[in-house]
């Protein structure tokens, strides 16, 4: 093949559009990841546990955009979720564990009950999900997992043992 046809033919071809899987896309951080994944031309499955406030966040309907009822701590949710990205767009490339929870307070403080709703949320949330997506990128023999974590995942602080409690579980 001459120089130029090879130069072409780099140039020429695109990457593959990929479809993201991303928990907590109704504010922050998840927003922003959606956000950039369509800008980018990937196809989104945005999930949060108000749908509607996910849609707001990102600007409304969208062709590459389907936004999915989640609660992390219902296992029932995550596989409905999945079922619908799989439905509308045929596969799951790439989960992006983003949504999280957080309770502030000192350890005697913090009540067992919002100590209980942390580790549930956070911990036991991204691994019903990831335990939901897993048989879709087995199947495809593909896929990539994110799970955001923080730096309290490493460094204990003051006043977050809750918070930094369950961050230092998904950092294990």
């Amino acid at each position: 093949m001459p120089a130029e046809s090879r130069t072409n033919a780099v140039w020429s071809t695109r990457p593959m559009s990929k479809v993201f899987f991303i928990t907590g896309a109704g504010r922050s951080l998840g927003v922003d990841i959606a956000r950039q994944a369509l800008e980018n031309g990937h196809q989104v499955v945005a999930t949060g546990r108000r749908p509607e406030t996910v849609l707001r966040a990102l600007g409304g309907e969208h062709d590459n955009l389907l936004v999915a009822a989640l609660d992390l701590t219902d296992p029932g949710t995550a596989d409905a979720a999945v079922t619908a990205a799989v439905d509308r767009f045929g596969r799951i490339d790439v989960l992006v564990n983003n949504a999280a929870n957080f309770y502030a307070g000192y350890f005697e403080v913090v009540s067992d009950q919002q100590m209980r709703q942390q580790i549930e949320t956070n911990v036991f949330g991204p691994m019903n999900v990831t335990r939901a997506v897993l048989p879709v990128m087995r199947k495809q023999r593909a896929g990539h997992i994110m799970t955001i974590s923080s730096l309290a995942g490493l460094v204990g602080q003051e006043f977050t043992a809750a918070y930094t409690t369950s961050k230092f579980a998904v950092e294990g």
